[in-house]
């Protein structure tokens, strides 16, 4: 699992842009760059809904007065779904960039996924938060329980940094 210290990978993520879908690679978001990351285990699920993303939305103004550059959101879920999320949650409108993980190949290059079947997540992301600067990790606060947020929380991670 990715750690603290460690340097993120190279990942190309999907959004939408303009004229659909479009690819953005994480280090076009994160050079020289002070970034927040967080991720949950699916778009309109009930803590990732009505807990995770309005945490960032409410701590929005504090991660940019502390100078963090972007913060980003990252589901295993498609462009269309996240875009119809962030616009459902306020996530878009407050700022908050939504990217899809759709083949879970980033969560899973970087030690996070894990599968729920029970309940039909399967290649899903674990919930946590990370601030990142220069694509170097610098915090990492991840959930023990995928229905919990509270370390994962933007209270949690903007208090640690």
């Amino acid at each position: 699992m990715i750690a603290t210290g460690d340097m993120l990978p190279e990942a190309t993520f999907t959004r939408m842009g303009a004229e659909g879908p479009e690819e953005v690679t994480l280090s076009s978001l994160t050079k020289g760059r002070k970034v927040v990351i967080f991720a949950v285990p699916g778009a309109f699920t009930p803590t990732c809904h009505s807990a995770h993303v309005p945490s960032f939305i409410r701590t929005k103004d504090g991660f940019d007065s502390k100078g963090v550059d972007e913060i980003i959101c990252v589901s295993v879920n498609d462009p269309f779904v996240m875009k119809e999320w962030g616009g459902a949650t306020g996530a878009t409108e407050a700022g908050i960039t939504m990217l899809a993980d759709a083949g879970s190949a980033f969560t899973t290059e970087i030690g996070m996924n894990f599968d729920a079947p029970p309940v039909g997540l399967i290649a899903r992301s674990k919930r946590y938060a990370m601030m990142a600067e220069d694509g170097k990790v610098t915090h990492l606060q991840v959930e023990e329980n995928p229905g919990a947020c509270e370390v994962s929380a933007g209270e949690a991670l903007l208090a640690a940094i």
